[in-house]
């Protein structure tokens, strides 16, 4: 009997650890289309919150709204689809084929935002996000590879390690200090409050989710792991990581351009995803010093990033803000010119006192009715001074046309 469960067990963790070459392509097949699938979900998903939030008022993240919006459902099933694939991605290939590729899924985003959002970055954007992209490919590719897991226990052994414990710990606490302090202040000026969320209860979901894959994998194979109880921490952390995930991105994509929520997510979580795997299995595991300084390279690489698309998002806020200023500055001139030929007809009617009480680019800065006129264009030079000169003599030629016409009546009378 005893031998019987040996062999079990052996060749359950031979189909674990075994590779076949042409799982490879496999899985670089699999790793394309999660990242198309992904990239394409995230523009679904935008326009679904958009025509959300066209059916109510304000942000549809907030009222939840977009929960009976098909179009949202049809993202949130496609970018299912996408993590499945990438799932069994990391069944066929290993990490450092499959992690890189995901950058595509911001490539592919970035090119659909163009095309149905009208999203637009500038030259300094796409810098950034060129940045972001080959910082994390950087650091996925000098990243140190991960120990050889063959059953359930062993990974939650690590697990319940005192260094990964302080890191589920630090996550835990941050993540709840960002929702209850910063968010409410905070998180619809800065992209990176609701992101940090995401990115680092992300790195729990991964740990978390390598754990059910290792039990699932292990099911699959004849040794049955749905009866131990590290299968079933996984499963449940891993339920609570994706829906605070989904929770919190869907916040960040209501409020920010695709372009800029895509790169900023996938750095951050490509990034605590390594630290997670780092702290998770003791050590950075380099080969030497080369891998050692190509890793904080490739984090020097994304930091830069991260900081020219924050600068690009507020260079694009400040043109905005200026282009706003500058039509309600054209709306208000229109205003007073209409509220000043107003005021010259009313003074037509009431005679040349009234009416020269009532102009509104009179020398002093008359008023209207006892308000104050909106602009004093004697104090002012240029295109103002001609208007209110062409006013003045607008004026004056409907004062001398209405003396005029009383010469001509009173002619008449005494006829």
């Amino acid at each position: 009997m005893d031998v019987t469960l040996q062999a079990t067990a052996a060749a359950a963790e031979g189909a674990v650890t075994s590779f076949n070459p042409n799982d490879k392509y496999i899985g670089l097949a699999l790793a394309i289309s999660s990242s198309a699938a992904i990239g394409t979900s995230f523009i679904i998903t935008k326009k679904g919150l958009i025509s959300a939030a066209d059916s109510h008022d304000g942000f549809s993240s907030e009222s939840y709204s977009y929960l009976k919006n098909g179009l949202w459902w049809a993202g949130m099933l496609t970018m299912v689809v996408g993590e499945v694939a990438n799932f069994a991605a990391y069944t066929f290939a290993p990490p450092a084929l499959v992690t890189p590729l995901g950058a595509l899924s911001v490539l592919v985003g970035a090119v659909l935002a163009a095309i149905f959002l009208g999203e637009r970055l500038g030259k300094i954007g796409i810098s950034g996000c060129s940045l972001c992209l080959v910082g994390s490919i950087i650091v996925v590719l000098h990243a140190p590879e991960d120990k050889d897991i063959a059953t359930v226990d062993e990974i939650l052994e690590y697990a319940l390690q005192p260094g990964f414990m302080f890191y589920a710990f630090f996550v835990t606490c941050f993540s709840l200090y960002m929702i209850y302090k910063v968010a409410p202040k905070h998180g619809n000026k800065n992209p990176l409050v609701y992101l940090s969320i995401c990115s680092l209860v992300g790195s729990i979901s991964v740990m978390a989710v390598k754990g059910l894959g290792i039990a699932l994998k292990l099911t699959f194979a004849g040794n049955n792991q749905l009866w131990r109880a590290g299968t079933w921490i996984f499963a449940i952390t891993v339920a609570g990581c994706i829906a605070t995930q989904l929770n919190f991105f869907n916040r960040a994509l209501d409020l920010f351009p695709t372009n800029v929520v895509n790169p900023l997510y996938f750095s951050l979580f490509s990034s605590a995803t390594l630290v997670a795997s780092i702290i998770l299995f003791h050590g950075l595991n380099t080969s030497g010093a080369s891998q050692t300084v190509s890793l904080i390279c490739g984090f020097y690489t994304i930091s830069l990033g991260v900081y020219l698309l924050n600068l690009a998002r507020g260079e694009t806020e400040v043109r905005s803000l200026r282009h706003s200023l500058g039509d309600q500055r054209h709306s208000l001139l229109e205003q007073s010119n209409r509220l000043s030929l107003a005021s010259d007809c009313e003074g037509n009617e009431r005679g040349p006192d009234a009416r020269n009480s009532t102009s509104m680019y009179r020398a002093g800065g008359a008023t209207v009715g006892g308000v104050a006129p909106i602009f004093d264009y004697d104090e002012t030079a240029g295109k103002g001074r001609d208007e209110h000169m062409r006013m003045e003599r607008f004026a004056l030629r409907n004062d001398d046309s209405d003396d005029e016409e009383n010469e001509a009546t009173g002619r008449y009378q005494r006829v």
